[in-house]
């Protein structure tokens, strides 16, 4: 399974807006702090919107602006906003052709290697669901104290 690199750049926007202290922040900001390009960038950041994860305000002072506090916000909930919630794998039941298949059959229930599959990706799903956007912001801070007002020195400087 690969991710889009949009799951990236919208985890460390989300972290950069943490430490914006619920200032509003453009995308072209946010966008000029990785040298990303601010179009695609602001994409990720809608479908965050949509998602509930960040709150869009427009006008002269407008920008994003985290929705919710970071311990609300999971590592799960961002992926499936940038994602979709669908699976990563699909059985498409290629039992019900090979030899012994039956129609009547739901080879999602009893495939052996979809099973497997599910498993797996529950166990992602999880690990995802139990990690916030807080946990990540205090490990860094931990490692990186200055991360947080670098951050803030960054953002307020002119977009380019």
């Amino acid at each position: 399974m690969q991710m889009s690199e949009g799951v990236e750049w919208a985890l460390h926007s989300c972290l950069n807006l943490a430490w914006a202290e619920h200032q509003a922040v453009t995308a072209r900001k946010l966008a000029a702090f990785y040298d990303l390009p601010p179009a695609y960038l602001n994409r990720q950041l809608q479908a965050l919107a949509r998602a509930g994860i960040v709150a869009s305000t427009s006008g002269p002072r407008g920008g994003f602006r985290l929705a919710r506090a970071p311990e609300e916000i999971t590592l799960l909930d961002v992926v499936v906003a940038i994602e979709g919630g669908r699976d990563a794998f699909r059985c498409q039941q290629i039992l019900r052709d090979g030899p012994g298949g039956r129609s009547d059959v739901d080879y999602r229930r009893h495939c052996l290697v979809s099973q497997a599959m599910s498993r797996a990706e529950l166990a992602w799903r999880r690990e995802l669901a139990a990690q916030t956007l807080a946990d990540i912001r205090d490990s860094v801070e931990e490692k990186h104290p200055d991360a947080p007002r670098m951050a803030r020195n960054r953002l307020a400087q002119p977009a380019r």
